[in-house]
């Protein structure tokens, strides 16, 4: 049976909505470090139950993969974040996102970002376009040299990942008007596709935290690939470029250019 992608869309608006209110109401608790930089609360974990209550309600037959208590990886299934941006939340800093996708192998299908401190839903379906509450949203037509590009700083594996990171990080900076890191890769992709950001390039990101937002860019006129111009393994690497396409394409060459 084909899959109700506007139905589904909608779930997933509910379910991080749903995720949403238990951040707004909740202050930090049961703080721990899952490695260095990658912290988790049992805010986040209530929140992915939350979501989680709403999927498997909606859509038993689909199975949840959540960053925080894992699940099932199917073919076709959901991805959730339910806090992207715990360091943010943990300091009081109002840039958090939960993020919900519906992925059927390498590919998003619907996506659902929502900024619960910031009162702000993205939502998109495969073929439906992107919008920002009820309004349509898109990329930017800014050129290179006015633009202001997203980014985040590696912190996982950030030895291994730190210069080649680093060099691209140079080569961007120099090109563009300006960058900007705010914490949460989930809104970074979904201001991208508003056209507040300009591109937004990262490594080592996971697949809960992309999925949506990547659905975003590419249904409001982007293009998303992984640094080697790869349109699907951006998923599995979690090294992910995103932009309106000319921006992109500067983006990719910078980002790929080998350090002499």
């Amino acid at each position: 049976m084909p899959l109700d992608l506007a139905a589904l869309r909608h779930d997933a608006e509910v379910a991080a909505t749903a995720a949403g209110a238990v951040i707004v109401a909740s202050r930090p608790g049961g703080v721990r470090e899952k490695a260095p930089g990658d912290w988790v609360s049992d805010v986040d974990t209530a929140a992915e139950r939350a979501a989680r209550a709403v999927l498997a309600t909606r859509h038993p037959d689909l199975p949840v993969w959540g960053e925080e208590e894992g699940g099932v990886r199917g073919e076709v299934g959901w991805l959730v974040d339910p806090l992207d941006g715990t360091a943010n939340f943990l300091h009081g800093f109002p840039v958090v996102g939960v993020s919900v996708a519906l992925v059927a192998g390498a590919e998003p299908l619907v996506g659902v970002v929502h900024a619960p401190l910031l009162g702000l839903t993205f939502s998109a379906a495969a073929g439906a376009g992107t919008t920002l509450g009820d309004r349509a949203v898109r990329v930017s037509d800014r050129p290179l040299a006015q633009a202001i590009c997203a980014t985040g700083f590696p912190f996982r594996a950030k030895a291994q990942r730190s210069r080649r990171y680093l060099d691209a990080f140079g080569r961007v900076f120099g090109a563009v008007e300006d960058l900007r890191r705010a914490g949460a890769a989930s809104l970074d992709l979904a201001w991208t596709a508003a056209g507040t950001f300009d591109g937004f390039f990262e490594l080592g990101l996971g697949p809960w935290d992309v999925a949506a937002g990547a659905l975003l860019v590419r249904e409001a006129g982007g293009v998303v690939t992984d640094w080697a111009g790869d349109p699907e393994g951006w998923l599995t690497s979690g090294d992910i470029v995103a932009a309106p396409p000319e921006i992109h394409e500067a983006l990719l060459a910078l980002c790929a250019a080998k350090t002499a």
